[in-house]
């Protein structure tokens, strides 16, 4: 029987990449993204002759009533979910005293309300066995200057994540935290790095894909990965 995954956010980046590596390992994958055209560009990155599952939800996961719409989505096609990656995120720099009002508001609702209305949406169609991934961020441990609201939202969903870990385990769902550090996607565009600075986005799809072949008496609780180099 095809295992499902469903993966929020999902139109490039990590997300993307995570995609695209389920995808390779014979799974039917659900995705949500802001941008219809990024959404079918993800399609068509895909080999013409390649056998594959995609189902594409346009959404904005910052809106809670989109996000239940995706779950609803995702539940008239399947009845099981065997991985939920809670990747939708959004990046805006800026300091508590001079950013603008509404952007406190704005990250939390993208990078942690959204992750909890489609976890909550989709617990009854997650047994046992099943894994939830919450792609947090090294931004989840440490504060850094010009990160403000951001780094907030991203301290609230390794909280998140760590309160679901505690409450699921009884029921064998595992729970693992994703801390990646810089990774070349489009946050970087326009850098004047080296990409060698920089890690892959195929290196966390790859550490995510990892921890759900463990036996299902492990749990990898949480991964914190940076660059050779150390933090930019």
């Amino acid at each position: 029987m095809q295992k499902i995954a469903v993966v929020s956010g999902a139109s490039r980046g990590i997300g993307k990449a995570i995609v695209l590596r389920f995808l390779a390992e014979g799974y039917s994958v659900f995705v949500s993204g802001r941008s219809e055209s990024r959404l079918h560009e993800l399609k068509d990155s895909l080999l013409p002759n390649q056998r594959f599952s995609l189902h594409l939800f346009q959404g904005d996961m910052s809106v809670t009533e989109e996000v239940k719409s995706f779950a609803q989505f995702v539940g008239m096609q399947t009845k099981v979910v065997d991985v939920l990656v809670n990747n939708a995120g959004q990046f805006i720099p800026g300091t508590i005293a001079s950013e603008e009002d509404g952007v406190l508001e704005h990250l939390l609702a993208t990078n942690v309300q959204s992750a909890y209305h489609l976890t909550r949406a989709l617990l009854p169609l997650i047994q046992s066995n099943g894994h939830i991934f919450n792609i947090c961020s090294t931004a989840s441990i440490m504060a850094f200057t010009n990160g403000g609201s951001y780094c907030i939202s991203k301290f609230a969903l390794l909280g998140f994540s760590r309160v679901l870990r505690a409450e699921l385990m009884a029921q064998n769902i595992r729970v693992t935290s994703v801390l990646p550090g810089p990774t070349l996607t489009d946050s970087w565009s326009g850098t004047d790095l080296p990409e060698t600075r920089f890690m892959k986005a195929e290196d966390v799809a790859t550490l995510v894909f990892t921890c759900t072949t463990l036996s299902s008496e492990a749990c990898v609780e949480e991964i914190l990965l940076r660059p050779i180099a150390g933090d930019i």
